[in-house]
């Protein structure tokens, strides 16, 4: 199985939490992708809090594939994310970019985000 790594589990492993050593464990030993959009969200997450964005950019690209998702999975996208929100008002769009793509692509996502708790391939990390 290969794994699809969230901001929650990129920002554990960089934190070097015993979360993040999980993260590391499967980033040593599986193949494992991020979504593009996910670097711009621990980037701009760690820019507010003055911390190294350009250490968390390398380890990110050294240490994953990175997916983008094309205009058709776009639209699926957009759609499944209508469907989720009318759920949850909170899911964000990223979220659902994860999750139709962790579909397309049979990745387990790696998060302690509570938007994916009643999904199948997910991996908590809580």
């Amino acid at each position: 199985m290969a794994y699809l790594v969230d901001s929650y589990a990129w920002i554990e492993y960089l934190r070097g939490s015993s979360n993040g050593e999980k993260v590391n464990k499967i980033l040593n030993s599986k193949d494992c992708f991020t979504l593009n959009l996910v670097i711009s969200e621990v980037v701009s997450k760690l820019k507010r809090e003055k911390k190294d964005y350009e250490l968390a950019y390398t380890a990110i690209i050294n240490n994953s594939k990175i997916l983008f998702s094309s205009p058709k999975f776009s639209k699926e996208i957009g759609l499944l994310h209508a469907e989720m929100k009318s759920k949850s008002k909170n899911f964000g769009l990223i979220d659902a970019h994860l999750l139709f793509l962790s579909k397309e692509f049979n990745l387990k996502i790696i998060t302690g985000d509570m938007h994916f708790k009643n999904h199948k391939n997910v991996l908590f990390l809580n």
